[in-house]
């Protein structure tokens, strides 16, 4: 029996986080753009893998470079630096057949000096991370926003209650409960032609709103109202991607201390945790979109 063939999959390739920072000099008052890059190309590059034939490779230091060399111009909105990232690269080399860019966005705020941020001096924000993807395949690009490790938390109005029991049920239904979570999200967009800062930060604002003021009796019901507040408030976003840790926090029994607690101090647990993901879509989009294939995980 011969034996079978063995041939190259699918394949990507490319520099992975790019350490960028970008400072823009607009007089006195500068402003600051820290962001990890990655740049990975798809097309036609079987004789590296089979032969070790590079006459087609781009190299990933080349592609280091052409980050900054593109910084040089100003870097503006995450998305849009990576779509002219996508255009340069599928353009310049006719093999390459598309491929995929990434940023994380890291957050700067200025100094307070009596009263006012201070023109040239920052402080590194909390945790959260704003994300943005782009993926060409030939010449079409989609556009994939989010965000990262945006901690909130809810001191009432939240209920856990009416779900199964069996014989390994021990958790207490209970209508008065924290409720914490650190958000990931990620949305798709339907074009390109868009003012990304500004639906950025138009979309967190929606996602912090619908926390606020949902009654939650579920942290998937409060996931569904805010991917739901999303899709109605942006047209833009054709479906939005969660992945929400349910953040438990459990009250600590003080009577041993002679202390009562009326539900004022907690133990925050930080493991094992609830670990909620959905997708909320516009009826009629795509839900198998292969922009979210090279994007580890749920969301």
């Amino acid at each position: 029996m011969p034996e079978p063939a063995i041939v190259l999959g699918a394949n990507q390739y490319g520099k992975a986080e790019v350490r960028l920072v970008r400072i823009d000099r607009d007089g006195s008052r500068h402003s600051i753009i820290d962001l990890d890059v990655t740049s990975q190309l798809r097309g036609d590059f079987t004789a590296a893998h089979t032969e070790g034939d590079n006459t087609r490779i781009v190299a990933t230091d080349t592609q280091k470079n052409t980050v900054f060399a593109f910084a040089r111009d100003g870097v503006g909105a995450p998305e849009e630096f990576l779509l002219r990232l996508g255009r340069h690269f599928t353009a310049e080399f006719e093999w390459v057949t598309g491929g995929r860019w990434e940023a994380e966005q890291h957050t700067w705020n200025r100094i307070p000096v009596d009263g006012a941020g201070h023109d040239h001096s920052f402080v590194r924000g909390g945790t959260e991370t704003r994300t943005a993807v782009v993926t060409f395949a030939g010449s079409e690009a989609t556009v994939i926003s989010g965000l990262r490790d945006l901690a909130v938390l809810k001191s009432a109005g939240s209920e856990f209650h009416g779900f199964v029991r069996d014989r390994y049920t021990t958790l207490a239904e209970t209508d008065d409960r924290i409720l914490a979570t650190s958000v990931t999200a990620r949305w798709r967009y339907g074009g390109l032609d868009l003012d990304f800062d500004r639906i950025f930060a138009e979309v967190r604002r929606l996602l912090l709103e619908a926390f606020a003021q949902t009654h939650s009796l579920a942290l998937q019901q409060t996931l569904f109202e805010m991917g739901s507040r999303v899709l109605e408030g942006r047209e833009e976003v054709e479906e939005i991607r969660f992945s929400m840790p349910n953040l438990h926090h459990f009250a600590v029994d003080l009577t041993p201390f002679g202390l009562d607690n009326p539900n004022e101090v907690f133990y925050a647990a930080d493991r094992p945790y609830g670990l909620i993901e959905a997708a909320v879509v516009r009826d009629g989009a795509r839900r198998d979109h292969p922009a979210w294939s090279g994007i580890a995980g749920f969301c």
